[in-house]
């Protein structure tokens, strides 16, 4: 049997509203309705996290889905960082991405077994980025931005976003943030990404605009990109 915990995580929650913290991140997830907001410090959700986890609170809480608060849904994704093993890691994300409704709480998650199973998480990050679910397709490219551009890196990894093609304003804003790291990682193999256009002109010119503000790219190489502009 499953036990409702719902109204014991809420009050947890309440207990730790900041109502100018609220005003604030509201204005940051404008596509997530204001009443379903607390207004709970990321630092304090995280300690609460941790706290919750160690009462055994978390796994009949997972169970619950939909969740009703946006920081219900951050907890989520901080007790899914917790579970320690890789294959129960994945299913509970199967589980939970569909869920998610903001790229706040998609970028929050990272799940720290990761770094251990990257033969194995590949294809299942091929998988999501498939599935076509706006945030879930996002999370499988910050995945590929936070563990396949370093040591893991092969070109192959650039075509699997570059095959992406997306009218969601999230997707595409990954997919820049995405190409920008990897002008600054591994610019030889990604630079010609922008030299023969190989994404749509709004995701192309928004990678060179977070390029240009990236602090790991050299003027020149700015000036280079900037070159490549296109005219929407």
């Amino acid at each position: 049997m499953v036990i409702d915990m719902s109204e014991y995580i809420e009050k947890r929650l309440f207990e730790l509203h900041d109502d100018n913290y609220r005003e604030f991140h509201s204005r940051l997830i404008p596509n997530v309705r204001k009443d379903t907001i607390i207004g709970v410090r990321t630092t304090a959700l995280r300690k609460l996290a941790s706290e919750l986890w160690k009462e055994g609170t978390a796994e009949n809480f997972m169970k619950q889905l939909p969740h009703k608060y946006y920081e219900e849904n951050n907890l989520h994704g901080f007790f899914i960082e917790k579970i320690g093993d890789y294959d129960k890691t994945t299913a509970a994300l199967d589980k939970f991405l569909p869920y998610i409704d903001n790229w706040a709480t998609c970028d929050l998650m990272s799940p720290k077994i990761f770094k251990k199973n990257t033969e194995k998480l590949l294809p299942k990050i091929e998988e999501w980025i498939k599935s076509g679910d706006t945030y879930t397709v996002r999370f499988g490219i910050g995945m590929l931005m936070k563990y396949y551009l370093d040591e893991n890196f092969s070109p192959e990894i650039l075509e699997i976003v570059t095959a992406v093609k997306s009218d969601e304003y999230y997707v595409n804003m990954m997919i820049a943030w995405f190409f920008a790291t990897a002008l600054a990682k591994q610019y030889d193999s990604s630079i010609s990404i922008i030299e023969n256009r190989k994404l749509d002109s709004w995701t192309h010119n928004k990678t060179i605009q977070k390029a240009a503000e990236s602090n790991r790219i050299s003027p020149e190489i700015k000036k280079y990109l900037y070159d490549y502009k296109v005219k929407l």
